[in-house]
């Protein structure tokens, strides 16, 4: 863990036994600059939140950060040389066979005392909003959906947060698995708890049926839900209105009451990353998970490709051997699934994260593993699935997902996540269904995009990690009782679904 950094120091190397120090700022070449009691001379100039190395690497050889390696030299790399994807390749190749050789240990809890105010819901679930969600079926739909909740804004009332339609291109010209998942995830989407009221948006011909939908959703949600099949009325727009309507008187009975921690449904995510990621974001959200779950909540971490490298951190916090075997075959479905279609497992990090002065995927992987704290992995659920209102009591579920930005932040609200910790280090205007609360790596990133950033992470290098994680935890409790994220006050909402199968 990072702890407290002058100002003055220009490099960081997160442990003793990395064979490469991070700039803090540029450095120039022949600059002398101490790392871990040694004075390296550099060779070559170095950006902001690229690597040097610390000592000798001789080309075959691991590369190591974070205690780990990161990938394999490709050539011998001298003490103060610029370490990157000019030197390093990653060592990443196929599927891997997992050995389950204990569960992971649990540690003393003390339980917070901390609160929020938050919505509950009959189901025991609490929301951080109450919310009318119009969710359509089918792309055909999807407009009519954002003309009605541009009305049904001006009707909202008190007791409600705001009425916001989901627009997407999916729902017909599917077939088996890939019609399922758009199917699972609309009708999970339709259990969050920050929805107070559910529009369910229907064209009438598309393949998924409205019909089949509401067999995924649970009886007890029906007097919170409105049905509306666009093709049987003659004037769609007007009886989408009247049903709204229903909804919105119903909602407005709601309010919020002060509740434990525990009740928290916490998502974390992580996008547009830099090296600077996994020295503070990350772990900084990592804390936030930690607080979660040691008040007895739930965090949920997903972005399997991005977790490639760096499994093995998971694997041995798994409570039981069937967790572990879970998670181990997700990993491996999830090669798999780059493999069949001709893609190798390591086509990542992205050129944003590369200019940000991450090499590998090992390398993004174990800063990116970071948020989800240390909690044990109790459960392992799959796209379009949803929490139970009791799930997992205390512990970190792993989703299945993809890392796409819209994608895995869709399927996290799907799976229940009432709030979401986003990190970045390169920045992004992107917001889900749920506040999506934008945590930016550095201090430029947070002057440059005020607008976007809710949480400026490089307090960490000055202030240290500790104290820095009393003032996000304030800010969390602050957005889950009400006060809007950066994506809400700009309207910034939307969800991704993954397309996996053929087009008809």
């Amino acid at each position: 863990m990072v702890e407290t950094i002058s100002q003055s120091i220009p490099a960081i190397r997160t442990s003793e036994e990395d064979d490469v120090a991070v700039a803090l700022r540029p450095l120039d070449p022949g600059a002398e600059v101490a790392v871990g009691g040694q004075a390296i001379r550099l060779l070559e100039p170095i950006p902001a939140g690229h690597k040097f190395a610390v000592a000798a690497i001789r080309a075959g050889q691991p590369v190591r950060r974070y205690r780990a390696p990161i990938g394999v030299a490709i050539q011998d790399i001298a003490v103060g040389e610029h370490v990157h994807v000019h030197n390093v390749r990653t060592a990443l190749a196929g599927e891997k066979v997992y050995a389950f050789t204990g569960a992971g240990a649990e540690t003393a809890r003390e339980r917070s005392t901390r609160t929020f105010k938050g919505y509950v819901r009959p189901d025991g679930s609490v929301g951080t909003r109450n919310e009318l969600w119009i969710l359509p079926t089918v792309g055909c739909v999807g407009r009519l959906g954002e003309r009605l909740a541009l009305h049904a804004n001006g009707m909202a009332g008190q007791g409600v947060d705001g009425v916001h339609a989901f627009n997407h291109p999916f729902g017909c010209s599917q077939l088996g698995a890939d019609l399922d998942g758009t199917a699972a995830v609309i009708a999970s989407l339709a259990m969050n708890p920050n929805a107070g009221g559910v529009l369910l948006l229907g064209l009438g011909c598309e393949s998924n049926q409205l019909e089949e939908l509401l067999r995924r959703i649970p009886g007890e949600r029906r007097g919170r839900l409105r049905v509306l099949r666009a093709q049987s009325e003659s004037d769609e727009f007007a009886a989408g209105k009247v049903l709204i309507a229903e909804l919105l008187e119903v909602m407005q009975e709601d309010r919020r009451e002060e509740v434990p921690l525990s009740k928290l449904r916490l998502g974390v995510k992580c996008g547009g990353s830099d090296a600077m990621s996994g020295l503070t974001a990350n772990p900084l959200i990592g804390l936030m998970a930690d607080a979660v779950t040691e008040a007895g909540g739930v965090a949920i971490l997903t972005e399997i490709p991005e977790i490639f490298g760096a499994e093995q951190l998971l694997l041995e916090r798994a409570i039981n051997e069937d967790v572990f075997d879970e998670l181990s075959e997700l990993v491996n479905s999830f090669k798999r699934y780059f493999l069949d279609h001709g893609e190798p497992v390591s086509e990542n990090p992205s050129p944003g994260n590369i200019a940000g002065g991450i090499t590998t995927l090992e390398e993004k992987s174990l800063g990116a593993v970071q948020k989800g704290g240390l909690a044990p992995v109790r459960d392992v659920i799959g796209y379009g699935e949803r929490l139970s209102p009791t799930a997992s009591p205390g512990g970190l579920t792993v989703l299945e997902a993809p890392g796409n930005d819209a994608v895995s932040t869709t399927a996290l609200a799907a799976a229940g996540a009432t709030i979401t910790l986003f990190s970045t280090g390169r920045g992004t205007p992107l917001g889900s269904p749920v506040p999506t609360v934008k945590i930016a790596s550095n201090h430029a990133l947070a002057e440059r995009k005020p607008g976007w950033i809710d949480f400026d992470a490089g307090i960490v290098l000055e202030r240290g990690m500790r104290a820095a994680a009393v003032d996000l935890l304030g800010r969390m409790v602050a957005i889950a009782s009400g006060e809007p994220a950066r994506n809400e006050s700009n309207d910034e909402r939307a969800i991704g679904i993954w397309k996996r199968g053929v087009t008809l």
